[in-house]
């Protein structure tokens, strides 16, 4: 499939989700890599007006998640997340973050996911670990 169909899929499917309502946005994929933007506003601020955490956890874990989507065979397959982990580096109060998943592993079963969160002018804000495994569907 081509990079801008699998773009096109990824976001069809946002729709009336989580990753609609943080207004996040897949903007590449290669071989090894996805990548998904996300604007930082009030919706994503915690009280203090900075970029929430939470809000950065759930960008990640939908980049990596995303990128596993891929890998499956999805007749007879399904991912979900079973471990995320992150360390924030930097605060942002606006602007856009953009992750980009990356694959650390990729076994038969479990694929690891590193993701960089970074502002517009690349600084790292967050750096996050996603540990995925695939199911069969029943």
């Amino acid at each position: 499939m081509k990079s801008a169909a699998i773009l096109e899929k990824l976001n069809a499917i946002n729709k009336d989700t989580l990753m609609e309502t943080l207004d996040i946005t897949y903007t590449e994929v290669g071989d090894d890599f996805l990548v998904a933007t996300m604007p930082v506003n009030s919706r994503v601020h915690q009280p203090m007006g900075l970029l929430h955490g939470g809000a950065t956890v759930a960008l990640a874990e939908s980049v990596g998640s995303a990128a596993s989507y891929y890998l499956l065979d999805h007749e007879k397959q399904e991912v979900r997340g079973i471990e995320i982990n992150a360390n924030h580096v930097r605060s942002i109060k606006e602007g856009i973050v953009k992750a980009t998943a990356r694959i650390l592993h990729k076994g038969r079963t479990t694929v690891l996911y590193e993701i960089k969160i970074e502002d517009e002018e690349e600084r790292l804000i967050s750096i996050c670990k996603l540990t995925c495994i695939i199911l069969t569907k029943r």
